[in-house]
């Protein structure tokens, strides 16, 4: 490091070489520095005294601004509800059931205050776009008209993946006309990829996120999962930051800040999550984004909490996606892309971790992902005893009736969720890798293993959707399959 002081003036100062009488006279001078230093103090402490005498070590001044610890917990009474929407005709023969998406939406609508953060990759909440004036959009339509009706009330902002130009942008222009607040993230420029998060914040007090897209599809005629918190501002602050990272990139010509400024950073990670009670219950919660050039200091890349929730499991890993690919599927050249699917198979192998995993099977099933699928599964078919692993892959298809077919982009299980012994892992991102490197995702990440309420725990819950769909007639074993175009 330079010194601020020239060469010359530390000859000058009798610096640049050893004097005989240079110790004995440095330590006089520091001797006689310290003198003055404590003088100093010691007449400091005594003006206090006398201009302040309500200070004094018996009575320290009082911190205005107290640092957080990293393990700072929430007292918020916050509740935690999955929701669903189960397409029309989808009929289990089980008692698990849980709250629609739709009327979860309409709830936090309606009692919606001052505010209303959406961040989404689409919009087409009507029929406009398919043609098919099928009645079910009729969900979507209630949902565009009530955010239309409190647009220009409420503070209402939405962050939308600039649309492409096949794209209809009627809802976007209506909700703009009423009073929104609209901001395009150009993900193409940015990261080559696109924003494909989908969750809400409402009266930073209130969230909602999951698989379930600003589409009246989504709603009955897709498979969606996700869950809303109530009542948790704690929450809600920590998924704000990740709004107003979109909402600062939808301005036109900023680039992503590197660092990003201290007031996008968050204390909670998947070392130190919050500490909160959901549902009664002591909850260790966290929120991770993607890509990792979004995530501000302090926030856990999507990827890595993936990664991080398998590496803690002891017995089970039980993973529901639409997509699954070990590849940058939307890159070129084409590149493999192994994170996920070597962690699978090193929990499988060296941990004896029991591994599930339910893919979507529908007219947009690449098949070199059942090719994938398949080397996966294959795995437990492994001759010594001692070395068979617990490895199971099935396809979960929705049917449809041939006015469904009709239908574009639906009629399926759209969700991305995992389980494990230990926490439930609820995200917005499709499993291959463009999802985690170039794309922008979210996910809600709960350890709650012990319940100290009548309730079951978020991980029971979940545990319990999987193991519905699993053992349902929609699902089968992949192995049972050998062309996809014929069976989904």
């Amino acid at each position: 490091m330079k010194s601020d002081i020239p060469y010359d003036r530390m000859v000058d100062m009798g610096l640049r070489r050893e004097d005989p009488n240079r110790k004995a006279l440095m330590y006089a001078r520091c001797v006689l520095g310290l003198a003055c230093v404590a003088t100093l103090l010691l007449a400091a402490l005594m003006l206090q005294s006398l201009l302040f005498p309500g200070l004094s070590p018996s009575h320290p001044a009082p911190n205005p601004r107290p640092s957080l610890p990293l393990t700072e917990t929430c007292s918020d009474p916050c509740q935690i509800v999955l929701l669903e929407s189960i397409p029309e005709g989808l009929e289990f023969n089980s008692s698990v059931a849980h709250p629609s998406i739709y009327q979860a939406w309409l709830d936090l609508i309606g009692g919606a205050r001052s505010s209303l953060d959406i961040a989404s990759f689409y919009w087409t909440l009507t029929n406009k776009d398919t043609s098919t004036s099928d009645p079910s959009a009729s969900q979507g339509e209630d949902i565009l008209k009530k955010l239309s009706e409190v647009s220009g009330k409420l503070s209402v902002r939405i962050a939308v993946n600039t649309p492409q130009q096949r794209q209809p942008h009627d809802d976007l222009e209506l909700l703009k006309s009423s009073g929104a607040n609209i901001r395009m993230v150009n993900m193409k420029e940015l990261t080559s990829g696109v924003l494909h998060t989908k969750f809400w914040v409402v009266d930073k007090k209130h969230i909602y996120i999951g698989s379930a897209n600003m589409d009246w599809r989504s709603l009955t005629q897709v498979k969606e999962l996700g869950a809303v918190v109530y009542n948790c501002s704690c929450l809600a602050a920590d998924l704000g930051k990740i709004f107003e990272a979109y909402w600062f990139l939808g301005q036109s010509g900023e680039p992503i800040p590197s660092p990003w400024p201290s007031s996008f950073s968050t204390p909670y990670n998947k070392d130190t999550p919050l500490q909160l009670p959901l549902n009664n219950t002591p909850s260790r919660v966290y929120l991770s984004s993607s890509p990792p050039s979004f995530c501000a200091a302090g926030r856990t890349p999507d990827i890595q909490s993936i990664l991080s929730v398998m590496e803690d499991a002891q017995q089970f890993i039980y993973v529901a996606v639409m997509n699954y690919l070990p590849t940058m599927e939307f890159s070129y050249p084409k590149r493999y892309w192994a994170d996920i699917d070597t962690q699978l198979r090193r929990m499988a192998y060296e941990r004896r971790v029991k591994v599930r995993l339910l893919v979507s099977c529908w007219v947009s099933t690449q098949p070199v992902m059942l090719s994938f699928l398949r080397s996966l599964a294959s795995l437990a078919s492994v001759e010594d005893p001692k070395r068979k692993l617990d490895i199971e892959v099935r396809l979960f298809v929705v049917p449809a009736t041939a006015k469904q077919k009709e239908i574009p982009f639906a009629r399926v299980n759209h969700n991305k969720y995992m389980v494990t012994d230990k926490v439930a892992y609820i995200g917005t991102s499709n499993w291959s890798g463009d999802y985690f490197v170039h794309t922008a995702g979210s996910a809600l990440v709960i350890n709650q293993t012990t319940s100290e309420s009548s309730e079951s725990t978020v991980q029971a819950q979940l545990k319990a959707v999987f193991e519905r769909d699993w053992y349902s007639s929609y699902s089968t074993d992949i192995s049972q399959h050998s062309n996809h175009k014929t069976f989904c």
